[in-house]
């Protein structure tokens, strides 16, 4: 028989089964449509799950006073080490590799009043560069300059949760705030920040002020912290070896010495949040599997009834000179037409249901932000339609073929006897 005659065949006997075939084909186009949809849930929690991590800054290095555990340079092991401001200048003037690096310095517990509003805040002194680093997103306004700093300007960034909290519904740009009873003028709100990594109070909660005028607070000689990032991820390494060196330089302690200076690359959590996303969509994945194995084995019970209530048949189709390959042939046809046909559904049902939902609240509501960028964001992934399809081919092809052999070795005297 020519493969056209074959699948001419194939074709005829689906047809003839319409009822049969088509409740196939849906339970198959249901395991597909189920797989793409749980996978595709899976890598919008990935996404979601790691913006929400980034937000913290941009490749992140956070630096912070630590003691001396060597001797170095005629000095005592345990030595306390308090940075300075300058060691950001000495640390941007000596380290190519650095892109953007601020002191830090807090103020906790700030009282900050507005009319009869009065609220408890933390308040961080900062430089310029600090908004690169750390993913500073204006929802209005401008960040702070470098001018602010020279002139020891009375200005502030409000977080997005402290500007609702002292101004409510009102835009706060341009007023005026009393913190420990100083009158400061607010430039800028920051954007919504879905952050789920923090050191000390969330960003939204804060106020940010230029680094100098933290002075009419504290004395800002010594920083708390240092934040700074490398010009890309592959040399961060290296960088943070290089600025380890210029602060052991300024201090006098070792280079080796790692726990003179406390160094935190925030990178390096990410891989934790990749292997918990990783871990989501194998989980979904497999149950998808599970879900088109269950076709599969529905696809196999249906085949083998084809084959015992077409015994009669395939013995005519034997004794007018039909091969056993010819009829191996035709019902793998018929197996691989079906899960054909229900895997295209299924990608096509996936692709509207994914398109329809689009969006599924994850950390929006819990941080009250409405851009959706802490959403499940639904979108039709070419791995799980790949995937899905090849899964299904094989599914096919092992669900047909044990019956397909049981029928290419019938006896065609011994079928056509059969009742």
């Amino acid at each position: 028989m020519s493969v056209k005659s074959i699948l001419s065949e194939a074709g005829a006997a689906l047809r003839f089964n319409k009822q049969r075939s088509f409740l196939t084909m849906i339970s198959l186009a249901w395991g597909v449509a189920c797989f793409v949809i749980l996978y595709s849930y899976g890598e919008g929690f990935d996404r979601a799950l790691s913006t929400a991590f980034r937000a913290v800054g941009h490749d992140l290095v956070l630096m912070f006073n630590g003691q001396t555990s060597a001797q170095a340079g005629g000095e005592r092991a345990g030595r306390r080490i308090r940075m300075e401001a300058t060691d950001a200048d000495a640390i941007r003037d000596a380290v190519p590799l650095v892109e953007a690096v601020s002191p830090e310095v807090m103020y906790r517990g700030a009282t900050v009043v507005r009319g009869y509003r009065t609220q408890t805040m933390t308040v961080r002194g900062v430089k310029q560069e600090y908004g690169r680093v750390r993913n500073m997103s204006l929802d209005s306004g401008r960040w702070l300059t470098e001018e602010d700093g020279l002139q020891k300007q009375r200005v502030l960034v409000m977080g997005a949760e402290a500007a609702r909290k002292m101004f409510g519904e009102i835009p706060p740009e341009g007023e005026e705030l009393r913190v420990n009873g100083l009158s400061f003028t607010v430039v800028g709100v920051l954007r919504t920040k879905v952050q789920v990594s923090n050191y000390n109070t969330p960003d939204n909660e804060c106020l940010f002020m230029p680094y100098e005028t933290m002075s009419l607070f504290r004395d800002v000689r010594y920083t708390d912290f240092i934040v700074w990032s490398p010009k890309n991820p592959i040399f961060r390494k290296e960088s943070m070896r290089q600025v380890r060196e210029v602060l052991a330089r300024l201090h006098n302690f070792s280079p080796a010495d790692e726990r003179a200076v406390d160094m935190i690359a925030f990178n390096d959590f990410l891989k934790m949040i990749e292997m918990m996303g990783l871990a989501l969509r194998a989980l979904l994945g497999f149950i998808g599997t599970l879900t088109l194995a269950i076709g599969g084995v529905g696809l196999a019970n249906i085949m083998l009834v084809s084959v015992t209530q077409r015994t009669r048949e395939i013995g005519t189709m034997k004794s007018l000179g039909a091969t056993r390959r010819a009829v191996l042939a035709q019902f793998l046809a018929e197996a691989l037409a079906i899960v054909t046909a229900g895997g295209l559904l299924g990608t096509l049902v996936g692709y509207v249901a994914t398109h329809t939902i689009q969006t599924l609240p994850l950390l929006g509501p819990l941080f009250k932000d409405t851009s959706g960028q802490g959403d499940v964001h639904l979108q039709l992934s070419l791995f799980a339609v790949v995937t899905s399809t090849v899964m299904l081919e094989m599914v096919g092809l092992v669900a047909g073929l044990l019956p397909a052999i049981k029928a290419a070795r019938l006896n065609p005297i011994e079928a056509l006897r059969y009742e």
